[in-house]
């Protein structure tokens, strides 16, 4: 931190976080395998921006099965060298990821790591959203994970779009 008092505008890529912004209701499942069972996951997700919109801060709170799994990631700033927006997140069962996420010109967006991807959508209203994850065990063979779908939270403790 300088602490020179001169603040840096964020890149105008950061715009297109906003489309996340908000509280959201959150529901899904992930695909049962031969060795675990399907796994109810309901919850929700909120997305708020760091003061100066340089961070986008995703913070989870959801329910898998019984147990209940907290989040928080931060998203950004936009890399121009990669194209893509830096994620780190961290439960409370200890584990960190790193991933990055890129939005195509359709709007749709794409989280890549080295252990787990997903594509997620939009709906041109922007009050819902649906995303596809896949893991993978050895880098190469990917195999669908999880489904999610989210719901633009009203009312009280949702936050407003600007």
């Amino acid at each position: 931190m300088s602490g020179d008092g001169n603040a840096r505008a964020p890149r105008p890529e950061n715009q297109r976080l906003g489309a996340l912004v908000g509280r959201w209701r959150s529901q899904g499942r992930t695909a049962a395998t031969a060795s675990d069972p399907e796994i109810r996951i309901a919850g929700s997700d909120t997305y708020e921006w760091l003061a100066g919109e340089h961070f986008l801060i995703h913070r989870v709170d959801v329910r898998m099965n019984e147990e209940r799994v907290e989040v928080i990631e931060m998203i950004g700033p936009y890399d121009p060298e990669s194209r893509t927006y830096p994620m780190r997140s961290f439960d409370n069962h200890g584990h960190f990821v790193t991933m990055r996420a890129s939005v195509d010109d359709g709007g749709v967006w794409t989280f890549a790591g080295e252990t787990e991807r997903a594509t997620l959508v939009i709906a041109e209203d922007g009050e819902s959203m649906t995303a596809e994850w896949e893991r993978t065990d050895d880098g190469s063979n990917w195999r669908h994970w999880m489904d999610m779908s989210f719901t633009r939270a009203a009312g009280p403790g949702a936050v407003l779009r600007r």
